[in-house]
This record gives C-alpha cells, structure tokens and sequence, in this order.
C-alpha cells in the first residue's frame, strides 16, 4: 500500500510544514495542546461554530487531502475517545434540564465516528466509512481495514487517519492514575525526567493511501502488527516473526522510531527492543515534541514518510543519527500504550 498524500495537526506546527523548517514550539506542562490552523477558508463559519475540537481537528486534517484526491473509495478513521467533550456536555444537559428539551449539536458531535462522518457528508463521499475504537491500538486497526479493503480492491484509494482530543474528563482520570507528570517538566527535560507518568497529546494526522505505485507516492506501508497484554519477551518473538514474515533481518532496518514518554516504569520496554535488534539503526522519538496519547503512532508514520521522502527532521526528534547514512529505505515503528497494547508498523520507501 502507498502513502500519496498526508496531513497533521498536532502539538507542534506541522499543519504547514513549519516544524520541519525548525519552529519547534517547546511545551511545558502536562497538556500538549494542538496547534490548529485557521479553518475558515476551509470549513463554513456556521458549521465551525457547532464543530468539538476532535471533529474540528479530524475535519481540518481530512478535508484538503479529500479535495486533492476526490476518487477515494473510503474514509477509515482511528480513535480511542473520540469527541469525549461534547458527550459529556450532552450527558450533563440531561441532568441540568431534567431530562427536557436538548440541543442536538453536542450529542451529534460526541460519537466516535462524527469526524469521519463529517468528512464524508462535506465531501459527498459515499463509499466505506468506519472508525475504530480500540483505544491504544485504534490506528493500528484503522491501518489494517485500510491495508485489507485495497487488497480485497473493494477499493483503489483511502482517506486513512487517527484523531484524538484531550478531554478534561479523560486526563483527569489518567492523571489520577498516574499517567502523567505531577511535577513540571518540558518538552527538552521530559525523557530525561526518569520519574513516572508522561504528558498528554492529541493530533489529527490523515494518508492517502492507494492499492498500487503510482507517480508521486511518498511512501510504502509494508505490514502491521498487534499484541496486547504481554511482556517483553512475546514482545520479542513477535517482533523477530514480523520481520521475518516481511523477508527482513534487524540489520535491514535503517531507523527505528520508538514511542519513548519519558515515563521510567514503560520505556525500557523501547529500549530492550533497540538493544535487542536495532543498535545499528537511526533511532527517533517523537512524544517529548507531541506528548502521548493513544493514537500517537500515526504522528510515528508521519514522521516516517518525512524520512524515507529524505527530509531532515528537527534535533529534537534525534536519539542516534548516523550522519554517513545517506538513504533510509526501511523504517520500523514500535509505539504502546500504557505498556499495555503494543503494536509494528514496517514503513519503506516508495521506490
């Protein structure tokens, strides 16, 4: 499968390729909060003002790519909560107005697939349309619908994406839990911090993708994996079999982009991985620039594609860099969520 075009909004200022020129925001805090574009010349003034974030984002990333690429087949979408903010707007309206009269718009923009519907309804776009929920694994499993509807050529092309907020109620929770920094660090201390808990992100990061190589293709997504609920030792295995079933050694991956979160008690999984296979490889991080969050891999792909197109990426985003490297043909992504649900992502270059 070939990745044609893409799209980000995330934490830092990606939406027009800023970030790659180096105006790289450094956060402090805990929430990394989404650097929005200014959707008036895309989106209606009078649907905007009813828009949640997480359909605003989702919208915003999707729309452009569906307009350059109007022959898609399908929009397929990846999210754990996805607009969690305007559902519990709704859920409070029914208690403050017992039960009464409700305004429709909270409710219409709080369900998982309202972005993905959006984007359909804006565009006329009446072929497949889904959304995953799976939480940490949703853009992994959006990533496999789209790889087996081309496959299937139930479809040429596909609207893929992933969209996640940061809703009060949601990091509230996970604060709670322990999920993130209680004492104040920054993009440039946070992997370093070696205390538990990370930061809060969220993004909308959207591809193109297509059945077959066509002039143009950035990318290829070559295969990907999921497992959850296991130690690092499966992790291994699986990883060793993922390879293998793609004809490839560890010495065949040129950069590894880990989903370091400067939270001690989950990174070493990352680094056993790196040890284990990859000493030799680039090695990139990316959640000290975006935070952490349960669709992040889809920034990870992102960044991939930027790669394997040569582009040189911010230093902040550098682990170990081989600067005789000249091409980088075969990207390897490894992101979990919470230590919890792991998943692989095997990215190579268009040609």
């Amino acid at each position: 499968m070939y990745i044609t075009d893409l799209s980000c909004i995330s934490a830092q200022k990606t939406y027009d390729n800023s970030f790659l020129e180096g105006a790289v925001t450094i956060h402090q805090g805990n929430r990394y909060i989404a650097q929005e574009p200014a959707y008036g010349s895309l989106i209606p003034a009078g649907l905007l003002r009813r828009m949640g974030k997480a359909v605003r984002m989702g919208v915003g990333a999707g729309l452009p790519l569906i307009q350059r690429n109007p022959e898609l087949g399908g929009i397929i979408l990846g999210t754990a909560n996805g607009g969690l903010e305007d559902c519990l707007k709704f859920l409070n309206q029914i208690v403050d107005y017992n039960e009464g009269t409700l305004t429709p718009t909270n409710f219409v923009q709080s369900t998982p697939n309202a972005v993905a519907g959006n984007l359909a309804l804006l565009s006329k776009n009446t072929g497949y349309n889904t959304t995953h929920v799976h939480k940490g694994l949703a853009f992994e499993c959006a990533l496999l619908d789209a790889i087996l509807l081309l496959e299937e050529q139930r479809a040429k092309s596909v609207l893929l994406g992933s969209v996640e907020e940061i809703s009060e109620y949601n990091y509230n929770i996970d604060f709670l839990n322990g999920y993130f920094k209680k004492h104040d660090t920054t993009s440039e201390t946070l992997l370093n911090s070696g205390t538990p808990g990370s930061v809060c992100g969220e993004s909308a990061v959207m591809f193109v993708l297509k059945s077959k190589f066509s002039e143009g293709a950035l990318a290829r997504i070559v295969d990907v994996e999921q497992i959850s609920n296991v130690g690092i030792g499966e992790i291994s295995g699986r990883l060793s079999n993922f390879l293998e079933r793609n004809g490839l050694s560890p010495t065949d991956i040129d950069a590894y982009i880990g989903g370091f979160s400067g939270d001690n008690r989950t990174d070493y999984l990352y680094e056993e991985i790196l040890n284990a296979f990859f000493e030799e490889a680039d090695v990139y991080c990316y959640k000290n620039m975006v935070g952490d969050y349960p669709t992040a891999s889809a920034f990870a792909m992102w960044m991939a594609v930027q790669i394997v197109r040569g582009e040189l990426l911010p230093e902040q985003l550098h682990i170990k860099i081989n600067a005789e490297r000249k091409v980088v043909k075969n990207i390897l992504i490894y992101n979990h969520y919470q230590g919890v649900q792991h998943g692989f992502i095997l990215v190579r270059g268009a040609v």
